[in-house]
């Protein structure tokens, strides 16, 4: 499901002329610099986003399609816990403000929220962005080193997004612990990437030992049906590509499709979705097949036909991420 079409308009308008004066070549060499560090490749103890150049061509060209990212988990989530809203957000290497963003687009009004992260840089420019959100205008903006000496206060809700491949071992741990040890729930999205998902399935491991239950993607809090090394656990959100997208990195198709993982956990009741689409839907001719993750720790596929009826609508329908079945109708 992708964000509400204000939010992603007000996200859009909010990051255009960032790279007025900025040379294109400049601008999509750091884009590339900072995609191999978004894949996983680089774990650093130093800031990744280091000056306003950076910044400003990480957030022409990930922003929006990490915010995408961050809105698909935080809906997946928002459906298991539906009588609970977030009094307060904490954003651990928030950078620019992708997931605070996301937030803002998954429950309305307006709460605390603290964006961590080390860049000075990311920091400044999220707060010049964050001004025009209303749910943003008190956010507090603060530098600090995302690893051992983390401290987070008590919060409601804690989101890392693209945070933990560029974090060293260690560090991905000790910043895990310390969003479980402070948070009534936790999401966490990293790259769709086999490693991407390697770190996730790792905090996820973390996140039930502290005494969290899964809320989503998955349909139970026990392991992870899928062989390492044979597959990976990801998701992808479509994102419109904007006139900064094509300034910093070009592209002729009109979107692209994020590929993401993520976890979404919390220390109270959660009513996670049946089973989980985890792939893409194939529709066939007089069926549709979907292949479903389920309670009962298994992968499986299911197929949809006309004999279905009113299922067999709700199955065209359906996305890949999505729950299934549909709320309205919970029998196959």
């Amino acid at each position: 499901m992708n964000a509400p079409a204000s939010a992603t308009d007000t996200l859009r308008t909010a990051l255009a002329g960032l790279l007025a004066g900025l040379p294109p070549k400049q601008a999509a060499q750091a884009v590339d610099r900072l995609i191999a560090n978004y894949r996983g490749r680089t774990p650093t103890h130093a800031p990744v986003l280091r000056d306003r150049s950076d910044v400003a061509a990480y957030a022409a060209y990930r922003m929006p399609a990490t915010f995408e990212a961050v809105c698909a988990a935080l809906d997946a989530f928002a459906d298991a816990v539906p009588e609970w809203t977030p009094a307060s957000h904490v954003d651990i290497g928030g950078g620019t403000g992708a997931a605070t963003w996301a937030v803002s687009a998954t429950w309305d009004g307006e709460r605390p929220v603290t964006v961590l992260d080390w860049a000075e840089p990311a920091l400044a420019l999220g707060r010049e962005i964050a001004a025009a959100n209303p749910a943003l205008k008190s956010a507090e903006w603060h530098r600090s080193r995302i690893g051992a000496a983390l401290t987070i206060e008590s919060t409601d809700l804690v989101t890392i997004s693209y945070v933990l491949g560029e974090l060293t071992e260690v560090d991905r741990t000790v910043v895990v612990d310390a969003a479980a040890a402070a948070a009534q729930a936790v999401v966490i999205i990293e790259p769709g990437t086999p490693d991407g998902y390697t770190r996730v399935i790792d905090a996820r491991d973390r996140l039930i030992a502290a005494g969290f239950r899964i809320a989503a993607p998955c349909p139970h809090s026990a392991a992870c049906p899928i062989v390492p090394g044979e597959d990976w656990c990801h998701f992808s959100a479509r994102v419109s590509r904007s006139s900064l997208h094509r300034q910093v990195k070009g592209g002729s198709l009109p979107y692209e499709d994020e590929k993401f993982s993520y976890v979404a956990a919390a220390r109270f009741p959660v009513a996670p979705a049946p089973t989980r689409v985890v792939r893409k839907p194939q529709i066939r001719k007089g069926q549709v097949l979907l292949d479903l993750c389920g309670p009962d720790e298994s992968l499986h596929r299911e197929t949809v036909t006309k004999r279905h009826g009113p299922l067999y609508k709700a199955a065209r329908d359906t996305e890949w991420g999505d729950g299934w079945p549909p709320p309205e109708d919970t029998s196959t």
